[in-house]
């Protein structure tokens, strides 16, 4: 046979599916097994479940969650990189409490981890292996804890078509302690590590491995008690037999990654507990789910919002790093997972009957036809909180504001179809808390399908399919007609659920569809996203500018073996190429080729811009028409001195700052949390007095989220900081840069010639090779009769645009720091599109809300004061902003 060679978009479509098939399947199974038991009974056996069981249910679920916020911590020692258990529990709990309702582990979990251990200074290759030690460690508790009590339980164990005998049970005992002891002896006592390809992974020490297994074991244990203790009939002796079952349900339900095990989990604990009854058992895995999952999803959101109430009530200048950057890293995919709980509880609700008590009492006040509407509107509402969530984990305003609204309806619907005040309650809770997280949500991008995943849409139709069983289950005594559909009265419960159901099918097979034909959308394998693997590709590049992937609001596509990548961007019909490719020559080319071809099937043009000469042979291959569009300026930091007559002036400049008490510091990245409500005031004041907002795509943005990743420069006068400017650095014998670089207005005269002066001597101690000053546009173009229209008007601007932009005062500017000059360019498609491509450029670069990424470019940045000359002696203060190779360094009078 020929084996079927499927590309990775094909893998990645045929394990979702499976995913979802999995799903099915495990609600078919709970619907066989439950098959004799009714609504009726489990309400019943869900009544007889006393309040001290519920209490001592929430007492281990605490100390579950409080053994799993020691994994981050363990794992953290391990590798070298101990913290504070504060922040490293914050970091764990947050990040276990979305795994485990959402699952995705590596998009939610995962995403909260990076984005709290990066303001600590931990890079993307330390998450990993804190999340390899964590995910090692639990499984490690779930065999022991599995192992132990399937050699206690004093009955067969059946699962499905498998059965543990009593007589084979001692031997697991003897299997799990064997598996124990020769593992301690492998750990050892001194730190080890094994090689993963070229990934180093610490092993614990004995003594390590020993106390996270013991901590793996009672976190699985505790976890099981918060079940166990919600069955109302069940004795002590039968919770060795209950733990097994867990244990086992709890490993098969991981395996199949279906969100939350949901259904899967289900089924195989009642599968596994056949002597247990089925109402109660049923019941009992109703509140685990509530306790255990949805309650801490609950308690996260209230600390976020005791975070940012905090934040509020203390001044920006003594507010502290970690509370100001909460918001910004917990606040989208906390309220991402709250937002898609609430639209399954609307949904769920809209398959269930409603109280026949409120009902009875909303008849005197509300209309029938306006409670069949509301009830259908509820589950549409549901449906599209579901499908906005993803829209909440990107942190667009777009989705924001249409979840804000959505989650005031559903709370007016809830009450209008069956005064569900505590589900009402529960959608007015999580509007409150996205409201006082706006600030989070800060991507201004028009809210389309290009934010779902198939990870996304696969989790939204197990929701919708489970609503619809649960409608299906809640009613089995009413015998289905085709009547049932067109039935209006006060108790036809089962008509308006069905009705529900298929309007949030519908709704969800429309926007499916609509995602699958949805065009020039990128293939989600190639185009790295996620903040860790971002972090990882960009770990070792040789170009400074390749570190403005962290800023976020960029495409990166990489090389089918990940060594090499590119960032893009598309504006209109325009794939928009910053800069060269990072990583080996020898992948450029397919690379290039990749975009050209997407473009083209994309019905788009391809742009490739301020290239090196490197770049122009694979440009040419391309078929694109090239044009010079500036110099760079790059410093031999190696050969750099203050000496000599051609730095008098920068000379002159350092001594007055001097003179003003100016110093020079360089904080880490670990380092910069705690001073960032000081940057964020100077930044302000910067963009103030210039008139301007935040620069994007090939400039960073003052975004906390991006610069705690970064070490920092900082200008001090008197011990007040008054200037910043945020290092790009690539490996060491490479490139340095700095991106944004602001400063307020104490700053004093020659300040950031200091700084810039500084930063270059560190640069040289630390191993770099150059200093990036960035592009002098149109610098360097000739303006001969028989050059190109583009060079000849270019050259014109250059000369006598100086009302307009200061070009030949800027590449001045940087000529004083004695840099090289290297040629950039711009490729793009010849004729027409070559005009067009230019105009999509200027959009994306000039932060219009046209722009795809709301990105702007100093390029054109209209830099004028309108201060009258001053005298030839009394030099004005430089102010000045750089950004690598994309950008200018700037100055103009003050």
């Amino acid at each position: 046979m020929v084996p079927i060679a499927l590309s990775a978009s094909a893998r990645r479509l045929v394990a979702l599916g499976a995913v979802v098939v999995l799903a099915g399947l495990g609600l078919f199974a709970v619907d066989r097994l439950l098959g004799e038991v009714s609504m009726r009974d489990i309400r019943a056996a869900w009544h007889g479940v006393s309040a001290a069981r519920l209490a001592l249910a929430v007492l281990f679920t605490a100390g579950s969650y409080l053994a799993l916020t020691l994994y981050d911590a363990m794992a953290l020692r391990v590798i070298g990189r101990p913290l504070r258990w504060r922040t490293a529990a914050l970091a764990s709990f947050v990040s276990y409490t979305l795994s485990h309702n959402l699952g995705l582990s590596l998009l939610t979990g995962g995403s909260a981890r990076y984005r709290l251990y990066t303001g600590h200074g931990i890079g993307g290759g330390d998450i990993g292996r804190i999340m390899a030690l964590a995910g090692a460690f639990f499984y490690g508790g779930l065999v022991i804890a599995g192992g132990l009590a399937t050699a206690l339980r004093q009955a067969p164990f059946p699962l499905g078509p498998l059965t543990v005998a009593p007589a084979a049970q001692p031997i697991i005992l003897a299997l799990v302690v064997a598996a124990l002891a020769g593992l301690m002896p492998v750990l050892g006592r001194r730190r080890r590590s094994i090689a993963l390809l070229r990934w180093q992974m610490p092993l614990p020490t004995a003594r390590q491995g020993a106390g996270a297994l013991a901590i793996a074991t009672c976190d699985v244990t505790l976890a099981c008690a918060v079940l166990f203790v919600l069955l109302p009939g069940a004795g002590s002796a039968l919770f060795p037999a209950v733990l097994s079952a867990y244990c086992a349900a709890l490993l098969i339900a991981t395996l199949t990654h279906v969100p939350g095990g949901l259904g899967v989990f289900e089924a195989a604990m009642i599968a596994a507990l056949p002597g247990i009854d089925r109402p109660e058992l049923a019941a009992a895995l109703i509140a685990y789910r509530l306790i255990y999952y949805l309650a801490p999803l609950g308690v996260a959101g209230i600390v976020l919002a005791l975070y940012e109430l905090r934040a509020w009530r203390r001044p920006v200048t003594a507010a502290l790093g970690v509370s100001q950057s909460i918001a910004v890293a917990l606040a989208p995919p906390l309220l991402a997972a709250l937002t898609f709980t609430g639209g399954l509880i609307l949904l769920v609700s809209g398959s269930l009957p409603a109280i026949p008590a409120r009902l009875q009492a909303l008849r005197l006040v509300v209309p029938l036809p306006f409670v069949e509407a509301s009830h259908i509107a509820a589950s549409l509402v549901g449906t599209a909180l579901l499908l906005l969530a993803p829209g909440l984990f990107r942190r667009l305003d777009a989705a924001f504001h249409l979840t804000r609204l959505l989650l005031f309806a559903g709370a007016a619907f809830s009450l209008a179809k069956g005064f569900d005040y505590e589900e009402a309650a529960i959608l007015l809770a999580i509007a409150a808390v996205l409201g006082w997280s706006r600030r989070a949500f800060y991507r201004r991008t028009a809210f389309t399908l290009d934010v779902f995943s198939g990870g996304w849409l696969a989790a939204c139709t197990i929701a919708v399919a489970l609503s619809a069983w649960i409608a299906f289950f809640a009613h089995k005594h009413v015998a289905y007609s085709n009547d049932l559909w067109w039935q209006f009265a006060w108790h036809s419960g089962a008509s308006r659920a069905l009705r529900a159901s298929l309007a949030a099918s519908v709704m969800l097979i429309a926007a499916t569809v609509a995602w699958l034909f949805s065009a020039a959308r990128p293939r989600s394998g190639e185009d790295v996203r996620d903040p860790g693997d971002i972090a990882r590709l960009v770990a070792d590049v040789e170009r400074a500018d390749a570190k403005l992937a962290l800023v976020g609001d960029k495409r990166i596509l990489t090389s089918s073996d990940g060594t090499a990548f590119v960032l893009y961007q598309i504006q209109g019909a325009s794939w928009i190429v910053l800069g060269d490719p990072a990583g080996p020559q020898d992948r450029w080319s397919g690379l290039l080729w990749e975009l050209r071809e997407r473009a083209d099937a994309a019905q788009g043009r391809l742009l490739l811009y301020q290239v090196s000469p490197a770049v122009l042979p694979f440009a040419i291959d391309l078929g694109l028409q090239i044009i010079k569009y500036g110099e760079e300026a790059h410093v031999q930091l190696a050969t750099f001195s203050l000496e000599g007559p051609a730095f008098r002036n920068l000379r002159h400049s350092e001594r007055r700052a001097l003179r003003a008490g100016a110093t020079v510091e360089f904080v880490p990245a670990a380092n910069v949390p705690a001073i960032l409500p000081v940057l964020e005031r100077i930044s302000a004041s910067w963009l103030a007095a210039k008139g301007q907002g935040e620069k994007a795509f090939s400039i960073g943005r003052f975004d906390p989220s991006y610069l705690v990743q970064c070490d920092f420069a900082i200008l001090r006068v008197d011990d007040r900081i008054v200037a910043f400017a945020n290092l790009l650095q690539a490996r060491r014998g490479g490139e340095l840069s700095i991106d944004l670089m602001r400063h307020d207005a104490a700053m004093p005269p020659g300040g950031m010639d200091l700084l810039l002066v500084e930063i270059m001597r560190w640069g040289h101690a630390q191993g770099y090779a150059t200093f990036n000053l960035g592009l002098a546009p149109l610098s360097g173009l000739a303006a001969r009769r028989l050059a190109t229209v583009w060079a000849r008007a270019g050259a014109f601007l250059y000369r006598h645009g100086g009302s307009i932009y200061g070009f030949a005062g800027l590449r001045a500017f940087k000529a004083k720091f004695g840099p090289t000059w290297h040629p950039r360019y711009i490729a793009a498609v010849p004729g027409i599109g070559l005009a067009r491509a230019l105009y999509d450029l200027q959009v994306l670069v000039g932060g219009s809300r046209a722009s795809a990424s709301r990105a702007r470019h100093p390029v054109t940045d209209r830099v004028r004061t309108g201060a009258p000359p001053r005298p030839a002696n009394d030099r004005p203060a430089e102010r000045v902003q750089m950004t690598p190779g994309s950008s200018a360094l700037k100055s103009s009078a003050e």
